[in-house]
């Protein structure tokens, strides 16, 4: 592992941090953060601090070009002696794919992975050991160079936050289809993972809840009539008793639950189909039940059934109660590699030891 420095005060952070009994999602911030700073065309060595807010110049980029990018990842501590990482390796190259369209530094794949297994391991007595609960990683990059020209920043800082979690939300999902705003364009960024399509998603994300639903479904700009994605979840419908999903596209983001559930499926004897699908056509097989089930997946989520799909003028489509829907088969089977509780036969376990540097020794 690349020279790590870390502050002398973090060990006493660790050892005054009280961990809440309810933790919700992503709300209680762990009392530790990474840090690597890139200058003259170079990364510098990474730095573990005590959780702080972060000193920035008022004109630099991230604030008025929206130069930054994020990912989003777990760690566990369920049924094994050591966190685990799930899949770290496919949030790094997705996060250097953001950084070539935002024109910002690749980062190598060690000074990642050591950004993540330090946070991980100063925090494992801090990961709660429970099914469904588990150490949420948030990695980004922001550009900080001072400069109000439209152009791209030389500077950058990368960062990993981490907050101990509860589940992201246990019941099923009632979602609205957004027929007129639209998420991302062709030739946009909706395939790569940056705060900017997120931030276009709030208006619809506010409507949908004030409507009463949870999230939008997005559609394509051009036609407004193929299904793409919800806000921060991957889509699924299972019909005739074949799963169907929304093909990739430089307007969808790849999701790293979206490939392991496509596997795992497939592992299963199910035919999956990666193809457009038309909002018209899909509901029409909701009235004609041959569509007996929707659900979205999300590194937050993991798998979660959709109940209710809802168009304009309230019109509701409804969907049946299973008794062994293929959603939650799914889901159990993901969540039992995650939490090691079952043989990961895949190899996307990542374990994470307890390092001769960290609290405790």
């Amino acid at each position: 592992m690349e020279q790590l420095n870390i502050h002398p005060e973090l060990n006493t952070e660790l050892l005054n941090f009280k961990l809440p009994e309810k933790l919700g999602f992503g709300n209680i911030m762990a009392p530790v953060m990474f840090k690597a700073d890139y200058n003259n065309g170079n990364w510098e060595s990474g730095q573990l601090l005590p959780y702080a807010a972060i000193s920035l110049d008022p004109a630099s980029k991230v604030f008025h070009f929206a130069q930054i990018l994020f990912e989003g990842l777990k760690a566990y501590k369920v049924e094994t002696v050591h966190p685990v990482l799930f899949r770290p390796e496919e949030n790094w190259q997705r996060l250097n794919r953001s950084a070539q369209r935002m024109l910002m530094p690749e980062l190598p794949q060690k000074l990642f992975m050591q950004a993540l297994c330090s946070v991980t391991a100063f925090c494992q007595d801090l990961i709660p050991a429970k099914p469904l609960h588990s150490l949420y990683l948030r990695p980004f990059m922001i550009g900080t160079q001072a400069s109000l020209s439209l152009s791209a920043s030389d500077t950058f800082s990368f960062y990993v936050i981490a907050s101990p979690s509860g589940p992201f939300k246990s019941s099923p999902l009632k979602v609205f289809i957004e027929r007129d705003n639209t998420r991302a364009a062709v030739g946009g960024t909706g395939h790569v993972k940056v705060s900017g399509n997120y931030g276009a998603a709030l208006s619809s994300t506010s409507n949908a809840m004030n409507k009463g639903y949870d999230q939008p479904l997005w559609l394509d700009a051009v036609e407004h009539r193929f299904i793409e994605e919800l806000s921060i979840m991957n889509f699924f419908a299972v019909v005739d008793k074949e799963i169907v999903t929304p093909k990739l596209t430089d307007t969808i983001l790849p999701g790293v639950t979206r490939d392991s559930i496509i596997r795992l499926a497939k592992e299963d004897g199910v035919v999956v189909h990666e193809q457009a699908m038309d909002i018209d056509d899909l509901l029409f097989s909701i009235k004609s039940g041959s569509c007996t089930e929707l659900f979205a997946c999300g590194t937050a989520a993991i798998v979660t059934p959709i109940s209710v799909l809802a168009d304009k003028d309230d019109q509701k489509y409804e969907l049946p109660t299973l008794d062994d829907p293929v959603a939650l088969r799914l889901r159990k089977r993901l969540l039992d590699i995650q939490q090691g509780q079952t043989e990961d036969t895949f190899g996307w376990l990542c374990p994470v030891p307890k390092q001769d540097w960290q609290i405790g020794d």
